[in-house]
């Protein structure tokens, strides 16, 4: 795919810039292990400074408006499931909980059979933040995939889900 300079937001182009051209050397062939990993690594970057930016605007990281989004979609979630849902330590979790809940975004209310377990709902002002938003991690990620067949989807969320399963073997090696 290539877009023409007219059609290339700024933020594409500051992205644009941060890959740069595949690098080559003189004698060899570009590595593809080595340019993948820079492409994830431009995209990482991108993450980073979109959710910094919607500090600004929504008051949260993305990955707090991902752990609203995930609570509006599954209420009565526990922070255990939360955790695992997203893919991060429970206790990064329990962080974002409780600075969901001191932003008043989210409560974390007691199971009835079970005092001890906590579930999570969000408030009123939770639920206004939950709708879509523009100049959100989602919004970029729900633009890319928008005209994405669903077998390109398919194969490229198998390529994610085997490369954080390798990464995870890497890590306990």
């Amino acid at each position: 795919f290539t877009a023409s300079p007219a059609t290339i937001s700024p933020a594409a182009s500051s992205f644009q810039a941060c890959i740069g051209s595949p690098s080559t050397t003189l004698d060899a062939e570009p590595d593809p292990v080595l340019e993948f990993l820079r492409l994830m690594w431009a995209v990482d970057h991108e993450l980073h400074r979109v959710s910094k930016a919607m500090i600004g605007r929504l008051g949260l990281t993305a990955p707090q408006r991902l752990a609203v989004r995930s609570v509006a979609r599954q209420p009565g979630l526990t922070p255990g499931h939360l955790a695992e849902l997203l893919h991060l330590d429970p206790g990064t979790v329990s962080g974002i909980v409780k600075r969901l809940e001191t932003a008043g975004l989210v409560n974390r209310v007691r199971s009835g059979g079970d005092t001890r377990r906590m579930h999570l709902a969000l408030t009123a002002n939770g639920q206004t933040l939950n709708r879509r938003t523009r100049g959100t991690v989602e919004a970029a990620v729900r633009r890319t995939l928008d005209g994405v067949s669903h077998a390109d989807l398919a194969a490229a969320s198998r390529l994610l889900r085997r490369l954080a399963a390798h990464l995870a073997e890497e890590s306990t090696a």
